[in-house]
């Protein structure tokens, strides 16, 4: 099963990738690990992602394309995978489709999580508290949520025309959003 998690920060798809790779025996491949493993290993991409996510600014597509590439090929992602946190731009998803194309293994879909605005803003206040995030202060929630209705929401267009999206309401606790999520992944099997 090959899926792309879709929603704004603070809708949960971390905790709900992992339980779905969990559940379905494929890799959680997500940007933030890549680009965290980077960093920790002081990478040339790693001090570049850091720069550009300090300012609470999406990292270029280049970069980030070269970084899922390269995870993709590894053997664990072969009969599936699920993204989370990429494509974040049309672009990167034209780059995710051609690479998909080359290996004929298409996506089979796209999870959207869909959660109000005001219940996203409440959640991240309280994980930057919790967890001392820098990318989790007032200023730079602002501007992420700014950032991703501009760059981020144009994937659902993109992903609509190909047939491939599937809403998730994203409210409510994380037991009921996995359930809901399975249905939706029972569903593909079934289809």
């Amino acid at each position: 099963m090959r899926l792309v998690l879709l929603g704004p920060p603070g809708a949960g798809k971390g905790t709900q990738a992992e339980l779905i790779a969990r559940d379905h025996g494929i890799p959680h491949v997500s940007t933030g690990d890549i680009f965290r493993a980077n960093v920790g290993q002081e990478t040339q991409l790693g001090l570049e992602a850091t720069a550009y996510m300090d300012r609470g600014e999406l990292v270029p597509d280049d970069v980030v394309n070269r970084m899922v590439e390269d995870r993709l090929a590894q053997p664990d992602a072969a009969p599936g995978f699920l993204l989370d946190g990429y494509p974040r731009t049309t672009a990167q998803a034209e780059a995710l489709e051609l690479l998909l194309q080359e290996r004929d293994t298409p996506l089979d879909a796209v999870l959207r999580f869909v959660v109000p605005e005001e219940e996203l803003l409440a959640r991240l206040e309280a994980r930057r508290e919790a967890e001392h995030r820098s990318d989790d202060d007032a200023e730079v929630i602002r501007k992420r949520l700014v950032e991703y209705r501009s760059k981020t929401a144009p994937l659902e267009d993109f992903y609509a025309e190909r047939g491939l999206v599937r809403d998730i309401d994203a409210v409510g606790t994380v037991e009921e959003v996995r359930e809901r999520a399975e249905k939706v992944l029972q569903g593909l099997k079934g289809a």
